[in-house]
């Protein structure tokens, strides 16, 4: 019997590549795939399939990948990983805060993806749930934060910190965003002390759980929580 909430879109105008990510998600996910060929095509797709997930290649015809981001986001929060071919186009990416949960760079491994899907899948599943990754509690309202019952001595900057970054687990923030995050005055502040915090952050969050890395750097782009 078809399991429709395990449906993956594919958004991808080259079908070599679309038909081998196809092929993988069913071999090492068990995912039912749906292949679209054009940006102007997927949002009545989507609405027809209701997939799980949205592998959407960002250079498509009729609508380009960050158009169509903005329509599913508009009415959804499906989970979407961005493909793009241009490395330079993350930071673009990035900057635009279209909400998307992962981005791949081409040429990708074929199973690389697959663990994508799945690790986003889950991050997903848990959201939902409402089960805080890794014991974490946060209470805006008292300005308090737990990790496996651990209280967390956070600064003002380091709480919003990481509550940004744990409430989009897995999701890659640039410098800037959680420049944004940190300061609600928009002050300027140099690269290198938002390093600062993070590493602080870090220590903090290693001494509660054990677990080191919590927040990890994603080089040329900026920091993920992983759940």
């Amino acid at each position: 019997m078809e399991r429709k909430e395990q449906r993956i879109m594919i958004v991808e105008d080259e079908p070599k590549i679309a038909a081998l990510l196809a092929d993988y998600l069913q071999a090492q996910g068990g995912f039912d795939s749906t292949i679209v060929e054009r940006g102007d095509e997927a949002l009545p797709r989507f609405r027809s399939e209701q997939p799980a997930l949205v592998l959407l290649d960002l250079m498509l015809p009729g609508l380009d990948g960050i158009e169509v981001c903005k329509q599913l986001r508009a009415e959804s929060q499906v989970p979407i990983i961005m493909v793009t071919a241009r490395v330079e186009e993350i930071d673009r990416l990035l900057g635009l805060e279209l909400g998307a949960d992962d981005y791949i760079c081409k040429p990708f491994s074929p199973r690389e993806v697959v663990a994508r899907v799945k690790a986003v899948l889950r991050r997903s599943a848990l959201n939902e749930a409402g089960q805080a990754p890794h014991g974490l509690e946060i209470d805006e309202e008292k300005f308090v934060a737990r990790l496996n019952g651990t209280d967390l001595a956070l600064t003002p900057v380091e709480f919003a910190l990481l509550q940004t970054l744990s409430t989009h687990s897995g999701r890659v923030f640039s410098r800037d965003q959680l420049m944004n995050r940190m300061y609600s005055d928009y002050r300027v502040v140099s690269d290198r002390a938002v390093d600062t915090h993070v590493k602080n952050l870090r220590k903090k969050l290693a001494e509660a759980s054990g677990v080191e890395d919590m927040i990890k750097s994603v080089y040329g782009m900026g920091y993920r929580f992983e759940a």
